[in-house]
């Protein structure tokens, strides 16, 4: 049995002629971030320079399961999982565009249950074709399962955060500001009624104002919120995954560009 052989290396002059748009936004990305590094190091960032060695190591996953497995992963695919780990390590964490940008965080939470799904659909669907397994899953269950997987990664991403705040003292679950509570806790009869309070505009702890415009919620609002995007994410491939398992037609080519295949071995061997 013959080895899959590895992708050969090209130049940047290469890629731009044979228009190979993943190795191009790989080498372009790859390229920004090593040039941030630089700049922290020479600044004495070395959290910065942890994020962007980190932000390398995640650029070069797709194209090690590509060289050393039998899937291959669509240039779209690439290139939107390439941005997504920029967008979020990079932008999101060193540029702080969490804070600035209140939508980042719900945008990038969205795109990652859409992308989780197509992963999980992509196993399904790879097993489905495989000629060693007997059983074939229909449409449907392979677009469960996708959502399932999907909405499990950003459970698991969620008890990550969870975990990362509780014991290192970080603020990956971004506070809220709301105006109103509703809390049981709050009943001086102790009889379960809830007890409202409204229009919340300061909060002092220990005699002195956050000065924040109301109460903070710590993490739950933004824990569920992110979660909820998830959802919306993954619902929305399955939907389109599930219609394109079940015809397989070329009007369904568009989410092809989405779901990662096994190479063709015969093909390959023949190369």
């Amino acid at each position: 049995m013959k080895k899959l052989r590895k992708p050969n290396k090209k130049s940047f002059i290469q890629m731009l002629r044979e228009r190979d748009s993943a190795r191009i936004v790989h080498y372009l990305l790859r390229l920004v971030v090593l040039l941030i590094m630089i700049v922290q190091i020479i600044n004495r960032s070395y959290e910065n320079v942890f994020l962007c060695v980190l932000t390398l190591v995640l650029f070069s996953i797709p194209s090690l399961i590509e060289t050393n497995t039998r899937i291959d992963i669509p240039d779209t695919l690439e290139n939107i999982i390439l941005f997504f780990i920029f967008a979020a390590a990079i932008l999101g964490e060193m540029r702080s565009y969490y804070v600035t940008y209140p939508f980042w965080d719900t945008a990038l939470h969205t795109l990652n249950g859409f992308l989780a799904a197509a992963i999980g659909f992509s196993l399904v669907d790879i097993l489905n074709q495989n000629e060693r397994f007997s059983f074939r899953l229909s449409p449907l269950f392979v677009a469960i399962v996708a959502f399932c997987f999907s909405m499990t990664i950003g459970v698991v991403w969620e008890f990550f955060e969870f975990s990362m705040d509780l014991f290192f003292g970080m603020d990956m679950q971004k506070d809220t500001i709301v105006h109103t509570v509703r809390s049981v806790a709050l009943d001086p009869t102790g009889s379960q009624k809830i007890v409202v309070i409204k229009g919340i505009e300061t909060v002092s702890v220990n005699g002195e104002e956050l000065g924040v415009g109301g109460y903070l919620d710590i993490g739950l609002i933004d824990t569920m919120k992110d979660l909820f995007v998830n959802f919306i994410g993954a619902v929305a491939f399955c939907i389109a995954g599930y219609f394109y398992l079940h015809h397989r037609t070329k009007k369904a080519s568009f989410i092809e560009r989405f779901i990662p295949t096994l190479v063709d071995r015969e093909r390959e061997e023949k190369k």
